[in-house]
């Protein structure tokens, strides 16, 4: 693998980051993951909208903008040889020394990865759901960042363990549905698209929104609130989301079968995200 680090693009095990990097130091860094299609990124404007509000939260200077990132981008692809692929974008605060900042961040690091991706199956594999045994935290400021720090999810997966079928569902401490480790979740009722709300601390994803404005076009109700586990058991239909894997119906939550898998509404909201990306291309 082919990694861009600032401004080249290196052996993957010359991809090397400071010890003072406030990154590594203290979890100070963004990152965005990316679905390319035919060597196109999809809802790239989404993407950098985010991380670029998310730099100015976290006071990170704003290096390179959003046609210098493209280019980086198409380029690692390139030398990749990738066409089909999963991108991760990572800025860093970048080496500040021992010890919290309190200013900008003036001299932010910029590292692009990217792996091959399975084509989408049709009808796409179906996932189960397992809840995790502890709760999702809060944000540690005013809104939740898609940041480096993600002790959560990853303690989230060591716990469902290394199956691919299954993914873990986090719910807050309240008690309420949240979200999967790497997924937003959505469940329907009675013909009505339901997803918790931002404010159970979830991560709004890009692919949530779209499958919320996707749900809006094609004239389904959507609610969006604090919901209790047992909603989810009574559901019609279950799908969680992300950008790499779109749309993927779930089978069970814990021992509870769930009646339709891949039912007529989550259906028609694949296929309906399936026609944007052929759009995109």
């Amino acid at each position: 693998m082919w990694v861009f680090v600032n401004d080249q693009i290196v052996p993957a095990e010359q991809a090397v980051v400071s010890a003072m990097d406030h990154g590594f130091l203290y979890g100070i860094g963004l990152f965005e993951t990316i679905r390319i299609y035919q060597g196109k990124p999809f809802f790239w404007d989404e993407h950098m909208l985010r991380l670029e509000q998310g730099m100015t939260a976290l006071r990170i200077r704003q290096k390179w903008d959003r046609s210098e990132i493209h280019r980086a981008v198409l380029a690692t692809l390139e030398k990749n040889r990738l066409l089909d692929a999963y991108v991760r974008i990572s800025i860093t605060g970048g080496a500040e020394g021992i010890g919290l900042h309190s200013g900008v961040y003036e001299q932010p690091s910029l590292y692009i990865f990217v792996k091959s991706v399975n084509p989408i199956e049709q009808p796409p594999v179906t996932k189960r759901l397992k809840v995790i045994s502890f709760p999702r935290q809060t944000q540690e400021g005013h809104q939740r960042f898609k940041s480096h720090n993600y002790l959560n999810s990853s303690l989230g997966k060591q716990e469902v363990g290394k199956t691919t079928d299954i993914e873990g569902l986090f719910l807050t401490k309240e008690g309420h549905i949240c979200e999967g480790v790497v997924s937003n979740i959505f469940w329907v009722k009675d013909k009505t698209v339901i997803t918790p709300s931002v404010d159970t601390g979830l991560l709004a994803g890009i692919t949530r929104d779209a499958v919320i404005t996707i749900s809006h076009e094609c004239g389904f109700t959507v609610e969006e609130g604090f919901y209790p586990l047992e909603d989810l058991l009574l559901a019609d239909e279950i799908f969680v989301t992300n950008s790499i894997q779109e749309i993927v119906p779930v089978s069970t939550v814990e021992n509870t079968e769930i009646p339709y898998v891949y039912g007529k509404v989550t259906r028609e909201l694949h296929e309906a995200y399936r026609r944007l990306v052929e759009l995109s291309n």
